[in-house]
């Protein structure tokens, strides 16, 4: 077609458009890979706490439960040389500070001199008639090793100690951090100072937030 100058007219290209969709939608596909990352750098990082694992009774349970307190994670053993200072020291603890605001979570393990060799039924009935043991308990597991249960795991990881006997004691705060960790010669009356500074700050805490 010729213009009024005598001139081929040039229509617009219908692909003009198209010059810009590819570059939009580069653009589009890194938006939304920057967005995928920056959401998994958000992502709540695991903590003893967000960990589950079985019960004395078989059940599975959240540890999810016991967030908000402050926890003593002990690994027990119903035959050892330390059992009776431990579970009576430990019981005592329970009953001075827990359980709303501590809790001493204890798992069976038969790693150590084979010295937690029955069931769960019958550790259990051994710490509850023989201490009156009111704490939480768990099924038998392994806590150092290959073998060892991803909750345990954690607790080496974080602290860099990994249990070589019966009766290591990890101190776990209110948002489910390892404070420290103490092996089988440090007694509980040791720790209790530790245990008592962590309850004493969520009651003041939480008598702020009144």
């Amino acid at each position: 077609m010729l213009d009024p100058e005598g001139s081929v007219e040039h229509q617009p290209s219908s692909s003009f458009p198209k010059v810009f969709l590819i570059p939009l939608a580069m653009l589009l596909a890194i938006a939304a890979l920057l967005l995928l990352a920056f959401s998994a750098t958000q992502q709540k990082e695991p903590d003893f706490y967000t960990f589950k694992v079985v019960n004395i009774r078989g059940k599975l349970v959240s540890l999810e439960k016991y967030r908000g307190s402050v926890s003593l994670v002990v690994n027990v053993a119903s035959e050892c040389g330390y059992t009776d200072s431990h579970y009576k020291a430990l019981q005592q603890l329970q009953r001075d500070l827990g359980p709303y605001h501590f809790n001493v979570l204890a798992f069976p393990c038969n790693q150590f001199g084979q010295q937690e060799p029955d069931t769960n039924k019958e550790i259990e009935s051994f710490a509850r008639k023989t201490y009156g043991a009111s704490f939480p308990m768990f099924s038998k597991i392994a806590v150092s090793g290959a073998g060892a249960i991803p909750a345990f795991k954690y607790l080496i990881d974080s602290t860099g100690e990994e249990p070589t006997w019966n009766f290591w004691k990890y101190l776990v705060d209110p948002n489910g951090k390892v404070v420290k960790a103490w092996d089988s010669t440090v007694s509980v009356e040791e720790i209790r100072p530790y245990v008592t500074e962590l309850v004493r700050k969520i009651i003041l805490k939480k008598k702020d937030e009144l």
